[in-house]
């Protein structure tokens, strides 16, 4: 398949259409709150499900009651990404969340040598979420 066109498919088999991040909480209502501020709408399914929506992204939250997430000096030490959202504006985007109470900036909007720019928010569960946008070309 390496060879075949865009959007070529190889005969009887499924296509994948997309994948959605699921994130393990202990308490999913304060953390439905959290993720309002930073613009998603939230659907609540008891008990303990729900999914988080903005623009073409969804999250869904899976609650474990008291769940919390291990500490993994490795993954702190990296700065381990749990999702990575890729937008069409990532400066407006990270002066919104930037002037929001409550909203952690764990890394500032910085560029790659992969050609993004990156900006990264930690949820209340420990969750790294990064926003990101291409570099523009010049």
């Amino acid at each position: 398949m390496a060879n075949a066109e865009p959007g070529a498919r190889a005969a009887g088999r499924a296509w994948l259409r997309n994948s959605t991040t699921v994130f393990l909480v202990g308490n999913i209502e304060p953390t439905m709150e959290w993720y309002k501020r930073l613009g998603f709408k939230s659907e609540y399914y008891p008990p303990g499900f729900a999914i988080l929506s903005r623009d073409e992204i969804q999250i869904f939250l899976q609650q474990h009651p008291g769940y919390n997430a291990p500490d993994d000096s490795g993954r702190r030490e990296r700065h381990a990404w749990n999702v990575y959202i890729i937008t069409d504006d990532v400066n407006a985007l990270y002066e919104e969340y930037s002037a929001l109470p409550g909203i952690k900036i764990s890394r500032h909007l910085c560029r790659q040598d992969y050609g993004m720019i990156e900006f990264d928010v930690m949820d209340l569960n420990g969750h790294r979420l990064v926003f990101a946008q291409p570099i523009p070309a010049q």
